[in-house]
């Protein structure tokens, strides 16, 4: 990889729907080789796909909750039920088990404090081997991918 590649990735984390062309021209090269380029790196598995970036405000997940997960064991069959448990709980958008403690690291999206609440108290405490929760809700969002672009695009379009 090098510098072109990495500037390609960026333009298309900026705007993943830029055409080819608009591509090619923001980072210096033709079309065709800049769509080799970008195929080539598909190919290797460096782009996995495209996505559109939500509101979550607009579609009820406005209400984001970082929860910390201990489980009452530390075997396989603990770690396999408590995995396949919450990865069916459409609140929960990330599971990332740790290393330490917590041996998990939930994100989970709701509608509001309330709707979070009844999440934990009826859906997620009853996750199998669930020894503890400890719930962070954010005070303020200072960086994340999405605060990147908006700001990259604000700059811009000014």
């Amino acid at each position: 990889m090098d510098a072109v590649d990495r500037r390609i990735i960026a333009e298309l984390e900026r705007d993943g729907r830029l055409s080819n062309v608009e591509l090619a021209d923001r980072v210096g090269l033709t079309p065709a080789p800049c769509l080799r380029r970008v195929k080539r790196m598909e190919s290797d598995g460096v782009i996995l796909g495209y996505s559109a970036r939500i509101n979550p405000h607009a579609i009820g997940r406005g209400f984001e909750v970082l929860v910390f997960v201990d489980l009452t064991r530390k075997d396989r069959a603990t770690f396999e039920a408590f995995e396949a448990a919450v990865a069916a709980l459409d609140e929960v958008t990330e599971v990332r088990r740790m290393f330490g403690l917590p041996d998990y690291l939930l994100r989970v999206a709701t509608t509001s404090l309330e709707s979070f609440e009844a999440f934990l108290s009826t859906r997620l405490g009853d996750a199998p081997g669930v020894d503890k929760l400890d719930s962070h809700i954010t005070m303020k969002l200072i960086k994340s991918p999405e605060h990147h672009v908006a700001a990259a695009n604000a700059r811009r379009n000014a």
